[in-house]
């Protein structure tokens, strides 16, 4: 489902035409799609970027679409990959209390707001321990939005899918409208049974495989 069909299955299912109505339609797609990358883990909500280390610098820039860490590894000069260790702040400044602590970093914590030219930004850092002692690649592997149906015409989510994109966006239209709440509650019910049913997608199926966990089956009584 890309984004023109979906808009035309909000009116037919609302029967609402209005253009105040129309003009809202982005907004109840964005605010599904929020809701639903906030609840289940899918692979599309996942990318990968790499980044250098500077010597005796323990800040390390986060991407500018950075959610939340899937995993990050130091690559050292023998091409190792060395997966750190998620701490908190207080953590590493208590195990490495000075910043001439160097080597390669062994741990990571998420810092704060980036601070550029004495202004605060909303831009997050990593602060990483040991200090690095050289520079070294770093991969990390973080969730992110990726680009909303409204802007790309197409997304993951309707083409692989879309009952959870359509019924979500129903509910905020209806919340939008102040709809009838027998019908709200019908939305929010079908929304709930395909949010479930791609959480055993992304939580469940694309996490293993009939070699390790074994075919699924039912119990079937002699």
């Amino acid at each position: 489902m890309n984004y023109t069909q979906l808009v035309a299955e909000i009116q037919a299912y609302t029967q609402n035409y209005e253009t105040d109505f129309v003009d809202n339609i982005p907004t109840f797609v964005e605010q599904a799609e929020t809701r639903v990358y906030n609840t289940v883990q899918i692979p599309a909500l996942r990318k990968n970027v790499t980044g250098v280390t500077t010597d005796g610098n323990k800040y390390l820039s986060c991407p500018s679409d950075f959610l939340s860490v899937f995993s990050m590894a130091v690559i050292d000069g023998d091409d190792n990959y060395e997966y750190l260790l998620n701490k908190d702040v207080n953590f590493i400044r208590a195990a490495y209390p000075n910043p001439n602590d160097q080597g390669l970093p062994r741990y990571y914590a998420l810092f704060g707001p980036t601070v550029t030219n004495n202004t605060i930004t909303d831009e997050l850092s990593f602060i990483l321990g040991p200090t690095p002692d050289a520079a070294y690649d770093v991969e990390l592997h973080y969730y992110y939005y990726p680009e909303s149906i409204v802007t790309a015409g197409t997304s993951w989510l309707g083409d692989n899918y879309d009952p959870v994109l359509l019924y979500g966006s129903l509910v905020e239209a209806y919340t939008f409208m102040k709809g009838e709440a027998d019908m709200m509650a019908l939305y929010e019910k079908k929304y709930q049974d395909a949010l479930m049913q791609l959480n055993r997608l992304g939580t469940g199926l694309e996490r293993g495989d009939a070699y390790r966990d074994g075919q699924a089956k039912i119990k079937v009584n002699p």
